[in-house]
């Protein structure tokens, strides 16, 4: 039921690229640590950079739990299931980055995003991805859903903040300069949100 792919292109692509909401998984090296998973929505914060390589925007949020499991052993995986049309899993295991905005990639990077205005939801990084292993799967047991929209909440919750504010939000909250099991997360102080080419 399963198949291997070598490039992340064709119909593989617009699979990946027709999906309302994805998830990644991290962990720690350290067998006792905390296995996270996440999912990932806002439309126009995914990019296929090429056939191998993915990114995602990482915005304001309360964890770092990604960001500091990159920073310390890179492993990452990523996967979307159709919700809707034919049964699909697709799964991109491999090995992934922050980059953060005062990283000299960070313009690049963003410009693959045109979609996205980075001071609206306090964007803290791009996650780069590159692929080691890509794999479909079946689906079969995936239910249907239909989607509504992108919620307007996040949004709305991060466009009044400066970096400034949200510099000071991210100091308060527990777990986004260090990790629930103590790893760093991200970088502060927050540097500026560099003006967009």
């Amino acid at each position: 039921m399963g198949k291997d792919y070598e490039r992340i292109d064709g119909r593989l692509r617009a699979f990946i690229e027709a999906q309302h909401v994805f998830f990644t998984a991290t962990a720690p090296l350290d067998g006792e640590g905390t296995v996270n998973l996440s999912p990932k929505g806002l439309t126009g914060s995914f990019a296929v950079l090429d056939e191998r390589t993915v990114a995602y925007l990482d915005f304001a949020g309360s964890n770092a739990e990604t960001i500091a499991h990159l920073r310390e052993n890179g492993r990452i995986t990523l996967m979307w299931c159709a919700f809707d049309g034919p049964p699909n899993i697709v799964r991109v295991h491999g090995r992934g980055e922050p980059v953060f905005r005062d990283d000299p990639r960070w313009a690049e990077l963003l410009a693959h995003f045109p979609g996205i205005d980075p001071t609206r939801h306090g964007l803290r990084a791009v996650i780069v991805v590159t692929a080691h292993h890509i794999r479909d799967t079946c689906g079969y047991a995936v239910p249907f859903m239909t989607y509504d929209g992108d919620r307007p909440l996040h949004g709305s919750r991060f466009e009044r903040e400066t970096d400034e504010s949200l510099d000071a939000y991210f100091h308060k909250k527990e777990h986004v300069a260090v990790s629930l099991d103590g790893l760093p997360g991200l970088p502060l102080p927050l540097p500026p949100l560099p003006d967009r080419p």
